[in-house]
């Protein structure tokens, strides 16, 4: 039997999975289905108007039948459902809240005359209840139509007819309607096992795609961490090829100093030291020191300027910051990078414009827009010039603009633009996050807006919109 229903798509193979189904199949829509049970016990119980029309004699011995049918089955049975611990027994339920009553009209049309002629029309009223609006499967549905028809012509056997062939018509109207509703319910059935095989792959595919949405953003993530330590990771190789030269130049300063010193140290030694030697020592030495001063100042002033653009991009706190003084600090980083190949970096910003925002967002996206120039804008035989406008726009929002003189963009690629992963320079280790990071900054972070222009062989335009204060 277990193989039929298979085959025939009325049954899982997996038995986890059919329990799975039947719980849902039952349970689906509880509330309905009570409300549809109390509105069966009411039709039930009504129909003792119909019995009183068709035999006054008997009408009490009917009406109270199904009265008790209604109190102690149907009702009971609608209840029952409530509560938590019965619901696994839900299909069971069902079975004896159809049976029950199914059978008892049967005894019922006993007591009433002309007895059985008019069965058939209340039977097949049950079974169009059970069929439409109780969630019963074709096997439960099989036993109500088994118990009550075996019930219906066992007591039809001891009633009388006006019509003896009555019986045989009551039983083929019987048969039809068990099997129209069979039929019907198999149908709705097959139709619910797939839509739940459905929405388990569905569930399934569901959370196998979250799994990956989860791994994809993981690797973007530290795809983007990776990003923003190779900007970082330039800043420290430009500062450090900048800090070379006045380094070397204070270090060879120190060694004349020495060589200076141990000459004086011989001539006073020697207790033949002239007024000119003296006075030549004292001046050279007093420059070696101004040189080496002004060299560890040009140093100590390049570490400085790294330490708070470093600091703010690895913290990434919110804080009040001066724009003119902090995009000198900021470009001051990116100067040796830019210099070393030849490019021209040009600022304009005026005094007083104090943002309250997020400045290590805001060193990401200029360092990110200037690298990008320095890679994909200006060819390598070629220097450019990169120019930094900001300009207040009222007073809550400031716009900076950040332009070059390179190659430009195709037409066909500014709308992928910031799309993350779009590169044309992967020859060159280009990753494709340095634009969609400056997008995510400024709408996420910075809650701003940027837009973007270009035209090949004339260069490239990038509009930022900033909050003064970010909201």
């Amino acid at each position: 039997m277990h193989k039929l229903l298979i085959q025939l798509g009325l049954r899982f193979d997996d038995p986890d999975e059919e329990r799975s189904f039947v719980r849902s199949f039952t349970l689906h829509d509880l509330g309905r289905t009570q409300a549809a049970m109390v509105l069966g016990a009411f039709v039930y119980c009504s129909f003792s108007a119909m019995d009183w029309i068709l035999s006054p004699e008997a009408w009490a011995v009917a009406t109270t039948l199904r009265l008790v049918v209604a109190v102690l089955v149907l009702l009971p049975a609608t209840l029952l459902l409530t509560r938590p611990d019965a619901r696994p027994f839900a299909e069971q339920i069902y079975l004896v809240y159809c049976v029950v009553p199914g059978c008892v009209l049967s005894v019922i049309y006993v007591f009433l005359r002309p007895s059985f002629d008019h069965g058939a029309a209340g039977l097949i009223v049950v079974i169009l209840f059970v069929s439409t609006l109780l969630p019963l499967r074709v096997p439960s549905f099989a036993a109500f139509a088994a118990l009550t028809w075996t019930c219906f012509a066992l007591f039809e056997t001891i009633a009388t007819h006006e019509n003896p062939g009555l019986a045989l018509v009551n039983n083929a109207e019987l048969g039809a309607a068990y099997a129209l509703s069979l039929y019907g319910v198999g149908a709705r059935e097959f139709r619910a096992r797939r839509q739940f095989r459905t929405t388990q792959e569905l569930h399934v595919e569901k959370e196998r795609s979250e799994a990956t949405l989860a791994e994809l953003r993981a690797a973007q993530a530290q795809l983007v961490q990776a990003e923003k330590l190779a900007a970082l990771s330039q800043l420290v190789a430009g500062v450090a090829h900048e800090i070379n030269t006045p380094i070397g130049l204070a270090l060879t300063t120190s060694t004349a100093f020495d060589h200076d010193l141990a000459r004086l140290r011989r001539t006073i030694a020697s207790g033949q030291i002239r007024r000119s030697d003296l006075t030549q020592s004292v001046e050279r030495l007093g420059e070696g020191a101004a040189l080496v001063f002004a060299n560890l100042t040009r140093a100590a002033d390049l570490v400085q300027n790294f330490k708070q653009v470093a600091v703010d991009q690895a913290t990434e706190d919110r804080r009040r910051f001066e724009m003119r003084s902090w995009l000198v600090e900021l470009m001051s980083t990116l100067d040796p990078l830019l210099r070393r190949k030849g490019h021209e970096v040009r600022l304009a910003c005026p005094d007083g414009i104090v943002l309250d925002s997020y400045p290590g967002a805001l060193a990401q996206i200029v360092s990110n827009l200037a690298l990008n120039a320095v890679i994909h804008a200006f060819a390598e035989d070629r220097p450019g010039t990169l120019v930094i406008d900001v300009a207040r726009l009222g007073d809550a929002q400031v716009r900076m603009v950040v332009r070059d003189d390179g190659r430009g963009i195709p037409r066909e690629n500014l709308q992928r633009i910031f799309d993350p992963f779009f590169t044309t320079g992967r020859d060159k280790g280009s990753t494709g996050l340095g634009l969609h990071i400056v997008y995510n900054l400024v709408v996420s972070t910075l809650r701003g807006q940027i837009a973007i222009e270009s035209e090949e062989g004339i260069g490239t335009r990038v509009t930022i919109e900033l909050p003064v204060s970010v909201p």
